[in-house]
């Protein structure tokens, strides 16, 4: 999902802390990979439920570290791991809810709860990584709650509201191999398209140059 300004102070985990850096501490640990743009067939599939033997170990570690990077690199707020080409239902995610407050974190084998009847949709502009440059207004529902695990494999469980809770909503529907643009009428969704062919260029040369930035800082 794209960015938006990151507030100072930070919800971690579910869990409030006094202060936190500018990136999550996974990020100095991990690569920029690849991010996978929608028309990949890791993108539009249901993805692999992370197995158990892998939590807890360093390879899941390792993917989330490279997801944190990947996503501050592309200048994003959430990240699946089918954005970087990895068939597994795991996403991370730091993100401003309408508050203000920072939200930080990573969910493995997310579940979304059912939205509240009486909860409202929203439509609000929604972007994309791996759609790269356009927005477009797309319904989401005000709260969200998500489910899963962390990396070694215990429960978590996040819930936000505003752009928070379109994040999680966003994030949960790539595990399943949903795009954003996939929600969308077969109009827009071929306006959508169109825009990024124009814009994905100029995209991918931002990104290339903000993650050497990047790099060198993290390794000051």
């Amino acid at each position: 999902m794209s960015e938006q300004s990151r507030p100072v102070g930070a919800v971690v985990q579910g869990r409030e802390v006094a202060d936190f850096p500018e990136f999550a501490p996974e990020a100095a640990r991990g690569r920029v990979r690849r991010v996978t743009v929608t028309g990949e067939e890791v993108l539009h599939r249901r993805n692999a439920e992370v197995p158990e033997h892998m939590l807890g170990g360093a390879e899941l570690a390792g993917l989330i570290d490279d997801m944190f990077v990947t996503m501050y690199a592309a200048e994003g707020v959430g990240l699946a791991a089918n954005q970087v080409g990895v068939d597994l239902r795991v996403f991370v995610y730091d993100c401003p809810d309408d508050e203000g407050v920072r939200h930080v974190g990573h969910v493995v084998n997310p579940v979304l709860d059912e939205r509240d009847l009486d909860d409202p949709v929203v439509v609000e502009p929604e972007g994309c990584l791996s759609v790269p440059g356009p927005h477009a207004d797309l319904g989401r529902a005000e709260h969200a709650t998500v489910r899963g695990l962390d990396r070694d494999g215990q429960p978590v469980v996040v819930s936000g509201s505003g752009y928070f809770a379109r994040c999680l909503q966003h994030e949960t529907d790539h595990t399943l191999g949903r795009v954003y643009v996939d929600r969308l009428s077969a109009r827009e969704r071929k306006r959508v398209l169109k825009k990024m062919n124009e814009m994905a260029n100029d995209v991918f040369a931002r990104r290339k140059e903000r993650a050497e930035r990047l790099e060198q800082e993290l390794s000051a």
